[in-house]
């Protein structure tokens, strides 16, 4: 299957906490980096979710915010340490390409974000990612 989404991060399921219809799985990304996502106990069901499953976190780069410093008093419980690699400018929206540990992260933010961070090859970025935002696939 061909997908649309920038972002595939390979990792393993260390954690499934199931809850009434949804469940947090954290996931230790390639780069050792851990991500929650929240999605249906169906989705759990159905990809055979348990601790040592490899999975594909998936995110599209519209979902990916980002920040010159870690965040703190804020609810966004993915935060990935990384540093910029690419930007390019469109006359509305920019495509920031961020190395992370183990791998890379896409992000499409409005340029006059990327502009007022400064953002450019070589600034520190911290990639901020809603758990609600990260879909789980199996290989």
């Amino acid at each position: 299957m061909a997908l649309s989404i920038r972002n595939r991060l390979p990792g393993t399921v260390t954690g499934v906490n199931p809850g009434e219809a949804m469940a947090t799985v954290t996931v230790r990304l390639a780069g050792g980096q851990p991500v929650t996502s929240a999605i249906t106990l169906d989705a759990v069901r159905e990809l055979g979710l348990a601790e040592g499953t490899s999975v594909r976190a998936l995110v599209k780069s519209t979902e990916v915010s980002l920040a010159t410093a870690p965040v703190h008093g804020v609810s966004i419980r993915n935060q990935l340490a990384g540093t910029v690699t690419d930007v390019a400018l469109g006359p509305a929206m920019a495509r920031v390409r961020i190395g992370i540990e183990g791998g890379d992260l896409t992000a499409a933010i409005t340029r006059d974000s990327a502009m007022e961070l400064g953002l450019a090859a070589g600034t520190a970025v911290t990639a901020l990612i809603k758990s609600t935002e990260i879909a789980l696939a199996t290989e």
